[in-house]
């Protein structure tokens, strides 16, 4: 299992790489954006179209997410937020709207071609309270309690470590942060051989956890309020979902209780 690891990681990097490459032309896919009924259920048009007016045409052309977290999350004025997996930037850039001149938005990739497209969006935007960072989501290159918000939109299914990324989300918030995100869930019926059926990992399908799966992994890395709402549907029994949940404040104040008792 673990020599498989890097395999699926590069397989995704490489097809995120020729996404940033093509969405110069507008042309930037990894899914297949529309159901069997014709319904687009990745990328921009999931936006409205207040919120695409006045981004730069290739952070667009770039979105590949199955929802909208920005909205998702409620970011507020002066918040810090970071989205994992941040690609050609777009979440960025709306989450650096959200939070104004006194926020800032970090977005963090491992793809050294969506980075260089989403610094280059961010120089079109004129957005100067945004970060981007490379590296991976499993091993966020950031230290604990940095932000108030963890985004991501249809990144998270990708990742073969989800777990990480559920502990490491949880470690870089402050007490009292949340984690707001889209993401592609599976039917608890479904076994991982019929979700591989429906996709491949570059089709933002075949790694998807189930409901449960989802709901288990958040609460083992110590979040609490887990809320898994479907919104549409990506395949048979595959959904984009919303997803939220709260470091408890309660969690940072028993490790510092641990650390100061007699014989620690």
């Amino acid at each position: 299992m673990t020599e498989q690891v890097p395999d699926v990681r590069e397989m995704v990097r490489e097809r995120y790489a020729a996404a940033a490459v093509a969405s110069s032309s507008g042309a930037a896919s990894c899914c297949d954006v529309t159901s069997r009924d014709g319904q687009e259920v990745f990328g921009a048009a999931l936006y409205d179209d207040a919120e695409r007016t006045g981004l730069p045409q290739a952070t667009v052309a770039a979105s590949l997410g199955c929802g909208n977290p920005t909205a998702v999350a409620e970011l507020r004025e002066g918040e810090r937020v970071l989205d994992l997996g941040s690609g050609g930037g777009i979440d960025v850039l709306l989450s650096a709207r959200r939070v104004g001149p006194t926020g800032k938005a970090y977005g963090l990739d491992m793809t050294e071609e969506m980075l260089a497209l989403a610094l280059a969006n961010a120089r079109e935007a004129d957005a100067r309270n945004v970060e981007f960072l490379k590296g991976a989501i499993e091993d966020i290159p950031l230290p604990a309690a940095t932000v108030d918000v963890v985004i991501s939109n249809c990144v998270i299914n990708l990742s073969p470590d989800k777990q990480a990324v559920f502990t490491e989300s949880f470690r870089v918030l402050v007490p009292g942060g949340r984690l707001g995100i889209s993401d592609v869930v599976a039917d608890d019926a479904l076994s991982p051989a019929q979700r591989a059926e429906r996709g491949s990992y570059v089709a933002c399908i075949a790694g998807a956890l189930s409901f449960t799966e989802y709901r288990q992994g958040l609460e083992a890395a110590g979040f609490t309020e887990v809320e898994i709402t479907p919104t549409h549907q990506v395949a048979d029994g595959m959904h984009s979902a919303i997803i939220r949940a709260v470091k408890p404040h309660i969690a940072v104040e028993l490790q510092a209780e641990a650390a100061t008792s007699p014989g620690l």
